[in-house]
């Protein structure tokens, strides 16, 4: 009974060893499955993603030039404002003051050189005589009319009045100069005065507000002063972003460029790139002069299309636009577009057989950067697996282009309609050969069988 039971097992066993070996799970040689995509053209458009904040394009910053306290404030935030209103106004106490004395004394010097203009009248008139009298006196004299003593007397008045108008005409012209120099005064304390109260120089909203009524503020005359309010054109819109060092190169003015707001996650918006940093952000700061390691970007602006958000109805009903001073953005700035033949990126790999990154869900590895700058630097030899009728795949070196995110332009080395090994990357990278022969699976059968890879 007991070499029946064993009889039994022994044929069981071999059942399942001749079932798993015609199935070619043991025994034999195992054969690598891959996915495969034809070669062919399409438009690659390659992008620079970056994120930052939306701005107004125009935005003006108000301070008074003046210290004291606010003590009219006509706005609130939100409002909208016109060219020339008034905004506000700061206690003008003390240079009400001294506008009033500065007018006093323009008054005083203009009386001044009223009198100073009369007294050179008569002294004018007066050497008019004394010259006529000394002119006849001369010629008397000559004629031996009159004696010595009286021709010296006429000569010595003449000269008295001479030297009296030279005096006056120096008074009056004194008395305008300092009826000139009161009337800058007054031009200056008028001025002062006229600072103590603030209106919009140009159309918009008040996008901030920081000071309240009866505040105190600091003026700007010899400091930065404090910042009343801002006035924000909110009918044109900015997202200025940060571009990394190693793409800016890319990024040209006049670049189209999508735009995600995260306050709007199902809404994409048009751009155009309107204003590119010559500079770094980071010029001039203390933690770029101290760290050779941090990351260097740039700013750029993109202006945010009107008609690609005229239907929204959502966001800031209020104001000119949906989109509020502040929000986080996302922009893909497209820097290139290509039509030429492409294969998917991951199709593409390099000679140097690293280990494979953790493949995604769909077989294409999470690439950083450096992996990604791989793929376009020229010194490095780049490959492509190609799929034979026979079964098997080929080695096939090529040259790259531009790409997006799904797919990589080919220069040369394969044709059109060639098929291309796309997965999984892992084999791909460290797997396949020359003349290996290979299972051609879909993407699904290959990642839902056991569901890994």
């Amino acid at each position: 009974m007991k070499l029946k039971h064993i009889l039994i097992a022994v044929g069981f066993i071999l059942v399942i060893l001749i079932g798993l070996s015609m199935a070619g799970v043991i025994g034999g040689d195992k054969t690598e499955k891959v996915t495969v995509e034809k070669a062919s053209a399409r438009k690659v458009i390659e992008t620079v993603t970056a994120s930052g904040k939306i701005q107004p394009e125009t935005e003006v910053k108000l301070s008074s030039e003046v210290s004291g306290e606010v003590v009219e404030l006509l706005v609130k935030e939100g409002d909208r404002v016109k060219k020339g209103q008034l905004l506000c106004k700061v206690r003008p106490d003390v240079l009400q003051s001294g506008y009033e004395r500065a007018v006093a004394s323009y008054n005083t010097q203009r009386a001044s050189l009223a009198a100073s203009e009369q007294m050179l009248k008569q002294a004018q008139a007066n050497f008019t005589n004394t010259e006529a009298t000394y002119k006849r006196n001369v010629e008397l004299f000559k004629k031996k009319v009159i004696s010595a003593s009286e021709f010296d007397s006429a000569k010595a008045a003449y000269l008295a009045a001479q030297a009296d108008l030279a005096r006056l005409k120096a008074n009056v012209q004194g008395a305008r100069s300092g009826l000139n120099e009161s009337g800058a005064n007054v031009k200056e304390a008028g001025a002062n005065l006229a600072r103590t109260t603030i209106f919009a120089p140009v159309d918009g909203v008040i996008s901030k507000l920081s000071v309240e009524l009866g505040d105190r503020i600091l003026g700007t005359v010899q400091n930065a002063g404090t910042e009343i309010m801002r006035i924000s054109n909110l009918s044109t819109m900015e997202v200025n972003v940060d571009v990394n060092e190693n793409d800016i190169n890319r990024v040209n003015l006049g670049d189209s460029a999508t735009i995600e707001v995260d306050a709007f996650a199902d809404k994409k918006f048009k751009g155009v790139v309107t204003e590119i940093a010559s500079s770094s952000k980071d010029i001039g700061s203390a933690a770029a002069s101290t760290s050779v390691d941090q990351v260097t970007n740039f700013v750029v602006k993109v202006r945010i299309i009107p008609e690609s958000y005229a239907s929204v109805k959502l966001g800031a009903k209020d104001l000119p636009s949906p989109f509020r001073p502040g929000l986080s953005a996302t922009v893909d700035i497209q820097s290139e577009s290509v039509n030429g033949l492409s294969v998917p990126i991951q199709s593409i790999f390099t000679d140097t057989k690293k280990a494979a990154e953790t493949a995604g869900r769909d077989g294409r590895p999470e690439q950083d950067s450096q992996e990604k700058n791989k793929l376009t630097d020229k010194t490095i030899k780049q490959y492509v697996y190609l799929y034979n009728s026979n079964g098997t795949v080929k080695k096939a070196e090529v040259t790259t282009g531009i790409q997006n995110d799904q797919y990589i332009i080919v220069k040369t080395g394969i044709k059109s309609g060639q098929e291309i090994v796309t997965g999984p990357y892992s084999a791909i990278q460290n797997k396949l050969k020359d003349g290996l022969k290979v299972e051609k699976t879909t993407k699904d059968q290959l990642f839902n069988k056991d569901g890994k890879k």
